[in-house]
Order: structure tokens, then C-alpha cells, then sequence
């Protein structure tokens, strides 16, 4: 298993991603706020799209799967309650309270705007996934707001920064290793770790990265799908619109790939 230490960081990260999960979304249905295990009814679009988000860097953490598997559902959820036909997001849910126009704010202030965020979350499920239905959503998002990004450019931050993400070249990293019987040692998972740490000892924002035993699981991103082990040992995929490299097992084959 390839998992970081349990430091306070991220013990504190997965208690969160526990509890949204588990009491803002009662039913099945997310929510806005908790109170003394009472929920309010109301949900927006920033609600999703940051959970979107830190879940994916929370799988990114540990690759436990059922962070992606949530991240993936949730975004259905959110297309299905908040999508506009004519591009980006509605800030209120479809089945939320009647108003006489629904809301669509796009320009980041203090914080993201909800439609920012969604754009940036499933441009990222897009790597992960490879379906093409996410990054459509995302690209017809961003056509709203290129004019005004342009003009006003330091209101529309984190905008660019999905627009660079949409316009570069996002490196698809896959990592598998030997799946071994309960209760044996792991073969490999410290060479496995040390790979990892590689590809995260440097700020790369155009980076996805998934790993798991070979092989994967159902729920697992789409991205780990059909990548065998080379020679039995920890393989690295680096990939640039699921087409990739030659697998590489060594660190010095992997920072020439990074």
C-alpha cells in the first residue's frame, strides 16, 4: 500500500472528508451547513465543486479509492442539479427554492466562484476518467468568461488558472505495484513510495497523479486501467492525453519522463 505518514495534516484532512460525507449529506443528498447534527436544507454550486476538489487531492494523498469514487459521483450531481444549457453553472440547485432568476455568478472575489471551481474539478476528473463529458462541460464554461478573463484579469484568478490547466499539457502519472496476500509483508511498496515522492518533490499544477495495486480495482480511476507491472516491479506510466511513454521501474528514468 502506498500511503503518506499519519501526520496531524492529514489525519485532520480525512476526519473532515469523513464528515462531510457522512453528516452534510444525509440521504444522499449534500448540504450546505451542519449545526448540532441538524442540516440546513440549501445547497450551492461552490459546495460541490470544493468537496470535487478535496477529494481529489485527498486520493491524491493516499489513493484510497472511495475518495475518487465520491468525487466522481458528486460531480454527476452537480451536472445533474446546477448545469446551465447554455454553459457554466447555476449557483443554486435545480430543486432548491423557487426563484424568479437563478443565479450565475462567475467572477472570483474573496473567494473562487462556484463556476470556477466546477470548471477546474471536472477538468481533473477529465485526466482521471478520460471521459470526454467533463472537459466539454469545463471548455463551454470557459468560453463564458474568456472576454471578460482577458480584459480583468485579477478578477478571474483562479479562472486562469483553469484555463492554463485546459490549454497545457497535463501529465498523467499512473503508479502500480505487486498486490500481495493479507498479512505479508508488501513486496515493493517502499519502492513504490519512493517513486511517489519523486513525482511530488516539486510543484507541478498540471499533474494527475493515481496509483494502486496491479490490478486495480473497479472504482479506481480510469487512468490505471491497463497498465501492467514491467518485470514484476513498481511501474510507472507517464501519460499526456492517455497516451504514454514507455513504463519506467527506476527513479532516473522517472525525473527524465517529470
Amino acid at each position: 500500500m502506498v500511503a503518506p505518514r499519519n501526520d496531524d495534516y492529514y489525519l485532520l484532512a480525512t476526519r473532515n472528508a469523513e464528515f462531510l460525507l457522512s453528516e452534510l449529506r444525509p440521504n444522499g443528498k449534500l448540504k450546505h451547513s451542519w449545526r448540532g447534527g441538524k442540516t440546513t436544507n440549501e445547497v450551492f454550486l461552490e459546495d460541490y465543486a470544493a468537496l470535487i476538489l478535496g477529494l481529489l487531492e485527498l486520493y491524491q494523498t493516499d489513493f484510497k479509492d472511495k475518495w475518487f469514487a465520491s468525487a466522481k459521483e458528486l460531480a454527476d450531481e452537480m451536472i445533474e442539479l446546477f448545469e446551465d444549457p447554455n454553459g457554466g453553472f447555476f449557483d443554486t440547485s435545480k430543486d432548491g427554492e423557487q426563484l424568479l432568476l437563478r443565479p450565475k455568478d462567475v467572477q472570483d472575489n474573496a473567494t473562487p466562484s462556484g463556476n470556477a471551481l466546477a470548471c477546474e474539478a471536472l477538468l481533473k476528473l477529465a485526466e482521471f476518467t478520460g471521459e470526454g463529458k467533463y472537459r466539454d462541460l469545463a471548455e463551454k464554461a470557459l468560453r463564458l468568461v474568456v472576454g471578460m478573463a482577458t480584459r480583468y484579469p485579477t478578477a478571474f484568478g483562479r479562472w486562469l488558472s483553469a484555463a492554463d490547466m485546459a490549454a497545457g499539457n497535463v501529465k498523467q502519472v499512473a503508479v502500480v505495484y505487486a498486490r500481495t496476500e493479507p498479512g505479508r509483508s508488501i513486496a515493493g511498496g517502499e519502492d513504490a513510495s519512493e517513486l511517489l515522492r519523486v513525482v511530488r518533490s516539486q510543484y507541478r499544477p498540471n499533474l494527475i497523479v493515481a496509483a494502486s495495486a496491479y490490478p486495480p480495482p473497479e472504482d479506481a480511476p480510469a487512468l490505471l486501467k491497463d497498465r501492467p507491472l514491467k518485470n514484476g516491479k513498481p511501474t510507472v506510466y507517464v501519460c499526456e492525453g492517455f497516451v504514454c511513454k514507455n513504463p519506467v521501474t527506476a527513479i532516473s528514468e522517472l525525473k527524465e519522463l517529470l
